[in-house]
C-alpha cells in the first residue's frame, strides 16, 4: 500500500458515517453528564443505539466492500466510547451528585464498564472470522447504556440499583453466555414505537413513571435476565 492509497476516502463509506454519528451521540452524552444534564445524556445514548442498530443494515443494503476491516474497526471505537466511556461517565456523574457513596467505589466501578466493554469489543473483532454464529457471545455492549438510560428515564433511577446492575452487566458482557440476535418483529415495532414515545416532547408519565422508558428498560432486563438463567439451567 502506498501513502497515497491511505485517504480517507478509499476507506470510508456510508454505513461509516453512521457508525460516527453514533460516536458524536456518545460524546454528546458524555458532554451531558459532566453538565448535570442527565435526561439529555441518557437519551443522546439511546440516539446512539439507533445509529448502531441501523450502520451495519446499511452496510448490507450498499453492498459494502471492506478488505481491511476499516467498518469494523470504526464501529468497535464508536461503540467503545457510546456505551463504554459514556455509561461510565454518565453512571459516574449520577451516583456522585444523587448519592453519599464512597466515592472510590464508584470510580472502580465505572472503570469496570470501560475495560469490560473494551474486552467485549476486542474479542467480538478476534472471534468474528472465526466462529460462524448469528448470536452474541456475551451480552452486547449496547445494553449496559440501553438499561442505565432507561432506569434514568423511567424516573425510578436509584444509584445502589445502577452500581449494582453495571458490575453484574459488565461481567456478562466478557462472559460465554449466548445472547440470541433479537429478530422478534412485534417486540422490535413496539420497542421502536417506545422510543419515539420517549423521544417526543410530550410525557408519557403514570405515578411519577415515565412509561415508555419504563416498559423498554423491562424488556431489556427480561432479554439480560432470562438467557442468563437459559444458560446456567
Amino acid at each position: 500500500m502506498k501513502i497515497e492509497d491511505t485517504n480517507l476516502k478509499n476507506f470510508m463509506a456510508v454505513s461509516d458515517m453512521i457508525s460516527l454519528l453514533n460516536m458524536c451521540c456518545g460524546f454528546l452524552s458524555i458532554i451531558s453528564s459532566a453538565n448535570q444534564n442527565f435526561e439529555l445524556a441518557a437519551l443522546f445514548m439511546i440516539f446512539a443505539i439507533m445509529f448502531d442498530s441501523v450502520d451495519g443494515w446499511v452496510a448490507r443494503k450498499t453492498n459494502r466492500q471492506d478488505a481491511f476491516g476499516f467498518g469494523k474497526n470504526i464501529d468497535s471505537l464508536s461503540d467503545a466510547i457510546s456505551f463504554g466511556v459514556a455509561p461510565a461517565i454518565f453512571i459516574y456523574s449520577t451516583v456522585n451528585t444523587t448519592s453519599t457513596i464512597i466515592q472510590p467505589i464508584v470510580i472502580i466501578v465505572s472503570l469496570l464498564i470501560v475495560i469490560c466493554g473494551v474486552l467485549r469489543l476486542t474479542r467480538y473483532n478476534v472471534i468474528a472470522d472465526e466462529i460462524k454464529t448469528r448470536d452474541f457471545i456475551g451480552f452486547p455492549i449496547p445494553g449496559i447504556a440501553f438499561i442505565l438510560a432507561t432506569f434514568y428515564l423511567s424516573g425510578l433511577y436509584n444509584p445502589f440499583i445502577a452500581l449494582i446492575l453495571s458490575v453484574l452487566i459488565s461481567f456478562i458482557m466478557i462472559s460465554t453466555i449466548i445472547y440470541p440476535k433479537f429478530d422478534n418483529m412485534p417486540i422490535l415495532a413496539i420497542s421502536c414505537v417506545l422510543i419515539i414515545l420517549l423521544i417526543v416532547p410530550v410525557k408519557f408519565v403514570l405515578f411519577n413513571i415515565n412509561i415508555p422508558a419504563f416498559l423498554l428498560l423491562l424488556f431489556c432486563l427480561y432479554y439480560l435476565i432470562i438467557n442468563l438463567i437459559k444458560h446456567y439451567a
